[in-house]
Parts: C-alpha cells; structure tokens; sequence
C-alpha cells in the first residue's frame, strides 16, 4: 500500500475552514442549533475551540457558513441545467432528474431542509438569502421552460405560474426521508418515474 502523502502546515491550514464547516454540519444535525457547541466541532476536527474562531467569529457565523457551504448542490444543478438539450418536454424532464439525482437523494440538502424548518425563525434573513440564491433560480428555470414549451406550441396552452408545483412531489420525498430515515421503504425510483410521467402528460395531454 503506497504510504499516504502528509499535508503541508500550509496546506492543512487551506483545508481547515472546510473541515470546520463539516464538522459543524455534523455537530448541527446531531444536536440543533441551540444545543451543539463550538467547542464539540473543534473535537471533531481536533483543534481547539480558539482554532474555530480565528475562521468564524461566533456560532451563530459558523452556521451561517454552514449553510452556504451545503447549498452548493443548488448551484450546481443550476450550473449543470445549461447543458439541457431537446425540446421543451424533453429539457423538463432532465432538469427533473437533475433535481432528484443532486438534490433529494443527498444528504446535506435534506439536512438543509431540516434546517430550514427549525431554524427558521430564529434565522430569517439567512434563510431569504437561501431561497433568492438557490430556490428562485431554480423555479425560475422551471417556468422558462414551460414557458418555452407552450411558445413553441408543444404545451397545448401557456402554463401559469405553478413551478411550485411541479417541485412540490420532490420536496414531499425528502420530508418522507427526513421523517423516517431509511426505516421507511420506499421505492425511489417508481416514485420519481411517476412524477415526471405525471408532470409530462398533465403538460402535454
């Protein structure tokens, strides 16, 4: 086995905000927001709560940056739905298996969903940021697409405004998942075919 390369003083300093931020994760969904502490994160990582500072000021910063850190399957999606390619339907369709393969079936964006309802209150203007950032682009390509569909006299009629909607059953499985875990089985795939089958013919006729 070949033997591990040890990082550099420099190049573990680069990766120690990253550690934190996962280790914060864990300490969060573990305990709440109320409950974990800095200094249980530093544990993890195996520095001292002083160490966590230097890179977030406070706790209530380290959760911030936490939640920034696991949107980023939001921009990716985003990112990857420039490459959709066919007719309206067809583009629909893979943006819809784009959100099911990087967003209900990973982990840290179900966390974040969780996040989200408990914290909410108590972090309001992180949690719009969120949803300006993340969640209204992504409905915002939705309807450009059906909008492009119903231009292009592929959908019967032009739609209205309902990309909630059409997000709605995704955001059901993964309340499903955070609810009962993997104690639930559920049949993941027949479930995501189903939606898309639903959204295309109710679209199409």
């Amino acid at each position: 086995m070949p033997e591990e390369k040890k990082l550099t003083r420099a190049e573990q300093k680069t990766l120690r905000p990253l550690q934190i931020l996962e280790a914060a994760f864990e300490e969060f969904v573990k305990n709440g927001y109320s409950a974990a502490r800095v200094e249980d994160v530093a544990d993890r990582v195996g520095v001292t709560k002083g160490t966590v500072y230097v890179y977030f000021e406070t706790k209530e910063k380290l959760f911030e940056a936490m939640i920034q850190h696991i949107s980023t399957p939001f921009k990716e999606v985003l990112e990857t739905s420039v490459t959709l390619k066919g007719r309206s339907a067809e583009r629909l369709q893979q943006f819809l298996e784009l959100l099911y393969g990087q967003l209900v079936d990973n982990r840290k964006t179900r966390e974040l969903l969780r996040f989200v309802i408990a914290e909410g209150a108590r972090f309001p203007d992180l949690i719009d940021r969120h949803h300006r950032e993340f969640i209204a682009p992504i409905l915002k390509k939705i309807q450009e697409i059906l909008d492009e569909g119903a231009a292009a006299k592929e959908f019967p009629q032009k739609p209205a405004e309902f990309a909630d909607v059409i997000m709605a059953p995704a955001l059901a499985m993964i309340i499903i998942r955070l609810i009962f875990d993997d104690r639930h089985t559920m049949d993941r795939r027949s479930f995501r075919d189903e939606h898309l089958r639903m959204v295309l013919k109710g679209l199409t006729g």
